[in-house]
């Protein structure tokens, strides 16, 4: 019997391990990769730690698909399976508050256990490889037959035949890794819809001119988006939120010189930027966010101590020196936010409290628990951590093989899937990965 010949395209997470279990399925495999080596993108997750998956992994935690195609994947290989598959690769892990990370806290040591698979298995890795087209061939006796399947054409001219081919090219986020958009052009020459690619896990840039007086400032802040969106955009695959939709994010917001960064804003901004997709015929569009700078105080008890604050500060005797603006919002939020709030209150810093509009200081108190601000977009592909969008997964099995080319598998990125911060991108690689190259290799 012929030994089945795979070919992998795209040398990243999930390209390595489709390749790593295919060949430990007996198949004979090649990896071909655009980029002078496999695995760079890896490098740069985690802040260089690599967050490889979390102990909490749930259907909720991944957008793009439908849950039930999420869910029944990650029943066949969730946390325990991911820890398992490394364990086997000699890669000790550890958990650090439901994360999981490599013992030695460090990136590299992943893609070193990986690229020691590759080699233990025998995968033949080539590099500087760009695939340019791959031609589906209906092979004599059906894909099993003793014609291959596919034929792959590279930019330098080489071909290559597969009886089945395994597309983890990568999105568009992170293009200086090698992550160029390149598979979503193969998946639709191949008769594969795309779904619109955004960024995401990315920072949002806003229309306000005063970010340069808070930059650098941190703080654990409520997010909220009110979508301001035309009657016509409705929830689905397109990534919209839904007329009227109110979404939430709690973590340490980062002030920057164009907008807001941090986790929350990251798993804010696919949502966000597939808002302003829908509305960019809308002159001047924006999503409006609030932020909430005291979100352990319900609004109702914040009113109340403010409202008191102001009227003890008012009310002391008369041969007491009054306190400045300044003086009396000192100690509430960071000195840049709070000045920001009285300036843009109208108020003056230097003015006496009791020479103060009443309705002005209210007004200060107000945006410490709703600051409003306007995205306009975000930062590019460049900056972003994964996209949102990509080949849909209606034309996908849950073995991972397409529904339109028998014997074409998919994994990773290039797939309508992202996840949230925390190790969920990364497992999904794995998952997906893993599953292509199980299913490919027994699907003779």
């Amino acid at each position: 019997m012929k030994q089945r010949k795979i070919g992998v395209i795209g040398g990243g997470a999930s390209g390595m391990v489709a390749a790593i279990t295919a060949a430990e399925a007996g198949a004979e495999v090649t990896l071909l990769e655009s980029g002078e080596r496999v695995g760079k993108k890896i490098l740069s997750t985690g802040n260089g730690k690599c967050n490889l998956g979390n102990k909490t992994l749930s259907k909720a935690d991944y957008n793009g698909a439908s849950e039930e195609w999420i869910g029944q994947l990650l029943a066949q290989f969730g946390t325990a399976e991911t820890e398992a598959f490394f364990q086997k690769q000699g890669l000790w892990l550890k958990e650090k508050n439901g994360y999981l990370y490599p013992l030695a806290e460090q990136a590299a040591v992943v893609v070193d256990v990986l690229r020691q698979g590759l080699e233990k298995n025998r995968v033949n890795v080539i590099t500087q490889c760009k695939i340019t087209e791959i031609k589906a061939i209906r092979g004599r006796g059906g894909n099993a037959g003793t014609v291959p399947c596919f034929e792959v054409l590279t930019e330098q001219g080489r071909r290559f035949s597969f009886d089945r081919i395994i597309l983890a090219c990568g999105s568009k986020a992170a293009p200086k890794t090698g992550s160029d958009g390149s598979g979503y052009v193969l998946a639709q020459k191949l008769g594969h819809r795309v779904v619109p690619v955004v960024p995401a896990l990315v920072q949002l840039r806003c229309r306000e001119t005063f970010f340069r007086e808070i930059a650098g400032v941190r703080a654990e802040v409520l997010l909220t988006v009110r979508p301001e969106t035309p009657k016509d955009i409705k929830s689905g695959r397109n990534g919209g939120t839904g007329n009227g939709q109110t979404i939430r994010e709690y973590g340490e917001l980062q002030l920057t010189d164009y907008g807001i960064s941090g986790i929350p804003v990251f798993q804010l901004s696919r949502k966000v930027n597939y808002i302003l997709q829908n509305t960019k015929h809308t002159e001047d569009a924006s999503v409006e966010i609030s932020i909430d700078f005291l979100p352990e105080l319900a609004k109702e008890d914040a009113d109340v101590l403010w409202e008191r604050r102001l009227t003890e500060a008012l009310s002391k005797e008369k041969n007491l020196s009054m306190p400045t603006v300044e003086a009396f919002f000192t100690g509430i939020l960071n000195k840049k936010l709070m000045y920001l709030f009285i300036k843009l209150a109208g108020l003056k810093r230097e003015t006496r409290l009791n020479e103060a509009d009443r309705e002005r200081l209210k007004l200060v108190f107000a945006m410490c628990k709703d600051f409003r601000v306007h995205v306009t977009g975000s930062n590019s592909f460049d900056q972003a951590q994964v996209c949102a969008g990509g080949v849909d997964t209606a034309q996908i099995d849950t073995t991972m093989e397409s529904k339109l080319v028998p014997g074409l598998y998919f994994a990773g990125e290039l797939l309508d899937v992202d996840g949230r911060c925390g190790g969920y991108n990364l497992h999904w690689a794995w998952c997906s990965g893993y599953l292509a190259g199980k299913n490919a290799a027994m699907s003779f």
